[in-house]
């Protein structure tokens, strides 16, 4: 074995790729360490002599996973509120919330609601929340609701006079 003096070096990035790439919580770069951990396994394929496995994992394993990865990464990473479509968001609400959003890695996306008894199935459960009034941000789940309050945005919002509270909180209290 001609290359061995490059094998060992090369095999030796790929536990501490995969170390890294479990360690780390942003999903940015998980995503490019997943890129670099394929480039190594199918470099250390070509070492080998497998050529064939080397160009499938290249392909497969670096290629059309981290796509994948990116175009799920991408779609998920959102922020859905329901908005009243008769009462627009404020621009200076909707700055606020995106820049407190912003260290999270979320985008905000403002879905205007339909009028009462109009809404589609399955819409509910597309969203996290809602806002309401510009300054009331309803959340349905409490661990979101917790995350983003660890956030410094969240003093933002609070000391523009903006409330974080549950959806079924909101819901409870309209109820007789």
């Amino acid at each position: 074995m001609n290359d061995f003096y490059l094998l060992l070096p090369v095999t030796a990035l790929l536990p501490l790729t995969a170390v890294l790439l479990v360690s780390r919580a942003d999903p940015y770069q998980v995503l490019i360490l997943r890129g670099v951990l394929g480039v190594v396994a199918a470099l250390v394929y070509v070492l080998l002599g497998a050529a064939d496995v080397a160009l499938t994992e290249a392909m497969v394993g670096t290629l059309l996973s981290s796509t994948l990865y990116a175009v799920a990464l991408r779609s998920s990473m959102v922020l859905r509120l329901a908005v009243a479509a008769d009462d627009p968001v404020e621009a200076a609400a909707a700055e606020l919330l995106a820049s407190w959003l912003k260290p999270a890695r979320l985008r905000l996306q403002l879905v205007p609601s339909a009028a009462k008894g109009t809404s589609k199935p399955g819409m509910a459960a597309d969203l996290h929340g809602e806002l309401v009034g510009s300054r009331s941000l309803r959340l349905h789940n409490d661990r979101l609701r917790e995350r983003l309050l660890a956030l410094e945005g969240a003093q933002r919002w609070q000391s523009w006079g903006g409330e974080i509270g549950r959806m079924e909180a909101a819901n409870e209290a309209r109820e007789p």
